[in-house]
């Protein structure tokens, strides 16, 4: 056998560069049928371990169970749902912009459900479209009565909130009358 040349044990060919996909062709020729036995043992576990593997790699992960809409509460009962995801629905009594933004998101704008500074029970923060600004985000929901949904912290020092990322968790209510 020279350097690089393969030869198929079966025949004694020359291998040419085809692909083949009989993991014995390449394997040294068996000298007794036991040696025979072992090579296709060797190559029903190889098949058997790429097989249950490749099922593995593309199996579907399990679909969660359905999920209740989360529980719908006024402002004012958000400080008994911390760490809950929840609706908060009310009026948009006020809004705070800061004096610096995040880079890439800008300005955030803070709006005070039911009852504004210096006392207010609740309130969600997110940001302006990158056109409109903060400005859009105000005009959006001030005056409103809005719900929004996610889950409720509270910082050290401040009323229960709800950070808002994606804007299509708030919705502007009809005004009751």
């Amino acid at each position: 056998m020279a350097g690089s040349e393969f030869r198929c044990w079966l025949d004694d060919r020359p291998y040419a560069g085809a692909i083949s996909v009989n993991l014995l062709a390449f394997a040294p020729k068996p000298s007794t049928p036991k040696d025979w036995n072992m090579n296709v043992m060797k190559t029903v576990m190889v098949t058997m371990c790429m097989a249950s593997l490749s099922a593995l790699a593309f199996a579907q992960p399990a679909q969660p169970a359905p999920t209740a809409p989360p529980v719908r509460i006024s402002a004012a009962d958000a400080k008994k749902h911390i760490g809950e995801t929840v609706t908060v629905c009310g009026k948009v009594v006020d809004t705070k912009v800061p004096k610096y933004g995040l880079s890439g998101h800008g300005k955030p704008v803070w709006f005070d459900l039911d009852q504004p500074e210096p006392n207010p029970v609740f309130f969600f923060f997110t940001f302006g479209t990158k056109e409109g600004g903060p400005q859009e985000a105000i005009d959006a929901y001030k005056g409103k009565n809005v719900c929004v949904t996610g889950i409720i912290s509270q910082p050290a020092g401040n009323p229960p909130c709800i950070f808002i990322a994606d804007r299509s968790t708030i919705k502007v209510e009809p005004d009751a009358k």
